[in-house]
């Protein structure tokens, strides 16, 4: 009664002291109830003696108690209603931490489960939230206690997915470290961002520590995600990949001009992405593995289900790691290798043995004699693709030997693979040489794909740098054309010629291209020789896809004007190949099917069980005649763009449909409408020049 007179007393008459009496008399209220009925109880829950429970439960109602009061101080004492809050929020973490781990209770010799929902947690989370952002908007809380209970009430979500005791306390913690450049650190007035250097390497160092404490928690998450326990490599990865996406606001919010940070960031993320990806060997038992990492590993449940597995060597993935961090520190200028032409051809050289190794080690592990030719390779592509795009003095006079020796080492390598090889085993019994055949055919048509892949690069390499030039050209006579000289610059033409000032290199790509014409060739040589090998692997792992032509044949708008091979070759004209070579490989292909149909050499099934013969080649070879005016004009069409008449076109469509229909090979059925779609495709592309061209007029 007296409680209540004085909690009344406060509505009516506002008064603070009426109301902390309140408090006092209900706290003392409540403590006599709990000792006089709990507190002499045998009874366990939550991990700990109800007594012990208790207490913490006594201490949390007296504290939400007293925040309303709190709450009504004034400005100058608001750290009292701060820390009143934090308090009670803290021993809410604690007593549903222990509730929601520790379900059982124990008394007098019986133990029962006690589940603690879910939804508890998600309404007293969400409750709490939502407290604090009123205050917060009221101006009772201040920026930094409404982010640490921020912190600590969305920390108590992590218990709903792992199943640590202590994930709250490491999620809180990361929570903190990671939170405040997000949402401290602004200036409302202005805007900007009031860190100094000494506060973000300070944030980042927090981050990192704060992140090496979660270690368990990252575990768990990984071996949850997983199935089992991770690796070193995985875990470091994790964690490396955690602490640079938790720096990203420090950058990006509080340093967006600061291009180091940036680079140096990036490089973070990359790494703890190899590390992800690659899963190096590692062993960090004396500095990074905790007691429960421990006992997850050495467990015999791998064993026990999925038995002893023989691993290959994981070694080589350092390698590949090396490689990617090289390059992307000298893309983003860390390593100054676009100034330095020493630093250059050691980056080079160094991605080359790297990646060569990896390479060579990874996928050709049987095939040691392979090595030193693989890497040799490898050194030369990355040779010739560094001082092409970062170009030297001597880079007119050495990049063709380079490309030569490139070119050389091709045959090389994969006639002497299988020779030397073959030799190894010439005395074997016949299954182990079937089996090692096997095992050769594999290792070429491997070197086929890694020389399709070099080629390619270098082809695109040189297809960016001449395209590049075009441009500047263009720019050039942009600026120095006759409507410029009276005019003042655009904007793009004044960043382009900042650019130019600021640009450090003496030798560029346009006097490379000028004092080098064999740019073009080699470009053109590369292509044709990716497309070719693409050709034999497509041969021989499929058989001769139909489907394959069209994802092969775009490779060929990487070729260039050239004044030997391609001297009418133009920008024009960058489809015409494509377009010839899709047509000629389906051309040629339907007549191999003719012809392996009905030779008589051949023993196929048409003429040993009574085939279709002579009569099948001949209907088939008269469709696949029909389909050819159609894809003799457009390819006409795209060599010269000269339009023909719309009744040509109309008269050649239909001589497809019977291709279509009454072929009995499907590579026949597919130039018949390919032959339609050009048609179609043809009359639509001069109708709109036409339509154009009247315009114009």
């Amino acid at each position: 009664m007296i409680s209540g007179y004085y909690v009344a007393r406060f509505f009516t008459k506002k008064s603070l002291s009426s109301y902390f009496t309140f408090v006092a008399l209900a706290s003392l209220m409540v403590l006599w109830f709990v000792v006089h009925n709990y507190w002499d109880l045998n009874i366990w829950i939550a991990g700990m003696p109800l007594k012990s429970f208790t207490k913490y439960v006594v201490a949390a109602v007296i504290m939400a108690m007293a925040v309303p009061g709190l709450a009504l101080l004034p400005t100058k004492l608001r750290f009292l209603l701060e820390l009143g809050l934090i308090g009670h929020t803290l021993l809410l973490c604690y007593i549903e931490n222990r509730l929601f781990n520790y379900a059982s209770m124990y008394y007098y010799g019986f133990e029962e489960d006690i589940i603690y929902p879910n939804y508890m947690v998600f309404i007293t989370t969400f409750l709490g939230l939502a407290l604090v952002r009123r205050l917060y908007v009221d101006q009772r809380l201040g920026p930094k206690a409404a982010w640490i209970l921020t912190c600590l009430y969305s920390s108590k979500l992590a218990m709903l997915f792992m199943t640590s005791r202590s994930v709250i306390w490491f999620s809180a913690v990361l929570l903190l470290a990671v939170t405040p450049p997000l949402l401290l650190y602004r200036d409302k007035s202005k805007g900007a961002s009031k860190m100094k250097v000494w506060q973000a390497y300070f944030h980042a160092s927090v981050i990192a520590f704060s992140a090496w404490l979660c270690r368990e928690t990252i575990f768990e998450a990984l071996q949850w995600w997983n199935g089992r326990p991770p690796s070193d490599g995985l875990l470091l990865g994790s964690y490396i990949l955690l602490t640079g996406v938790a720096c990203i606001p420090i950058v990006a919010l509080h340093f967006p001009h600061a291009q180091s940070a940036k680079r140096f960031l990036v490089l973070i993320v990359a790494t703890g992405l190899l590390f992800v990806v690659m899963q190096p060997p590692i062993k960090l038992s004396w500095v990074y593995r905790s007691d429960f990492i421990t006992a997850a590993h050495l467990s015999d449940d791998d064993i026990s289900i999925y038995g002893f597995v023989a691993s290959k060597p994981s070694w080589p993935s350092w390698l590949l790691i090396a490689t990617v961090v090289l390059t992307l520190a000298a893309v983003t200028s860390i390593i100054p290798v676009k100034y330095v032409v020493e630093l250059r051809t050691s980056y080079a050289v160094a991605v080359g043995i790297t990646l060569g190794i990896y390479i060579s080690v990874q996928y050709f592990f049987q095939a040691v004699v392979l090595y030193p030719l693989l890497v040799a390779t490898i050194v030369s592509a990355a040779v010739f693709v560094v001082f092409t795009h970062l170009p030297s003095e001597s880079s007119t006079r050495v990049l063709p030997w380079v490309f030569s020796f490139l070119v050389a080492l091709f045959p090389v390598t994969y006639l002497l693979e299988g020779h030397l090889r073959a030799k190894s085993f010439a005395d074997e019994d016949e299954a182990e040489k079937f089996t090692n055949m096997l095992a050769i055919e594999g290792a070429r048509m491997s070197l086929l794909g890694l020389y399709a892949a070099i080629f390619m690069i270098i082809a695109l390499e040189i297809k960016f740098e001449l395209t590049l030039l075009l441009r500047e050209k263009a720019a050039d006579r942009g600026m120095h054309g006759p409507s410029s000289r009276s005019a003042a610059f655009p904007p793009k033409a004044r960043l382009l010629q900042q650019r130019r000032a600021h640009a450090a290199p003496t030798f560029t790509i346009k006097r490379l291209a000028a004092e080098a014409a064999w740019m073009p060739a080699i470009g053109n040589v590369s292509t044709v020789l990716c497309f070719g090998i693409c050709l034999v692997l497509n041969l021989t792992l499929t058989g001769g896809s139909n489907r394959a032509i069209f994802f092969l044949a775009p490779i060929l708008l990487l070729l260039n004007q050239d004044s030997d091979i391609f001297a009418g070759f133009g920008d024009r004209q960058r489809y015409f190949p494509v377009t010839v070579s899709i047509s000629g490989y389906l051309l040629l292909t339907a007549l191999y099917r003719i012809w392996e149909e009905t030779w008589p050499g051949n023993g196929g099934w048409a003429l040993d069980i009574g085939g279709p013969g002579w009569l099948f080649a001949v209907k088939n070879f008269a469709l696949l005649v029909l389909t050819l005016p159609n894809h003799i004009l457009f390819n006409r069409f795209m060599w010269d763009y000269v339009r023909q008449t719309d009744a040509k076109l109309l008269l050649t469509l239909p001589l497809n449909l019977p291709s279509i229909i009454m072929t009995d090979i499907l590579t026949i059925r597919v130039l018949g409408l390919l032959g339609a779609m050009y048609s179609l495709a043809q009359y639509m592309i001069s109708r709109r020049i036409r339509i154009a061209g009247m315009r114009y007029i």
